[in-house]
């Protein structure tokens, strides 16, 4: 089984002083071979991926708890934003129908605080 056949991942991102950050995420495979997630454009993640595009990826529950036996996956991230993202966006629409159409309400109500349309924004993940 692929990385990107797993419902969630355990994504490592590095800090400029290399300290790591996981964080568990939904990924979804791409034709062309490699994978990608949606996330916000002002999420901490994406900030450290603009810094370091190095990151690890290992199967996980929707906890974090990394799968006991599964093997670390080495891969380069890229951001990903507007019409650029959408391609990953309905990926991941296609694969978690469900989960997306519940997240839509509490992000229907972000959009009516912040008043700003809000940008797609998606990470690109190739394999190393």
């Amino acid at each position: 089984m692929a990385i990107s056949d797993e419902k969630y991942v355990l994504l490592t991102t590095f800090r400029k002083s290399g300290d790591a950050v996981a964080t568990p995420v939904w990924i979804v495979g791409l034709p062309d071979g490699t994978a990608g997630f949606t996330t916000e454009p002002d999420a901490g993640k994406v900030k450290r991926i603009r810094n370091t595009p190095r990151v690890t990826l290992q199967p996980c529950s929707v906890s974090g708890k990394v799968k006991p036996g599964s093997e670390v996956v080495e891969a380069t991230a890229t951001v990903k934003v507007g019409a650029d993202a959408q391609a990953i966006h309905k990926a991941i629409r296609k694969k978690y129908p469900v989960m997306v159409s519940l997240m839509a309400v509490p992000a229907f109500f972000t959009k009516l605080i912040r008043r700003k349309p809000a940008t797609e924004c998606a990470i690109h993940l190739t394999f190393v």
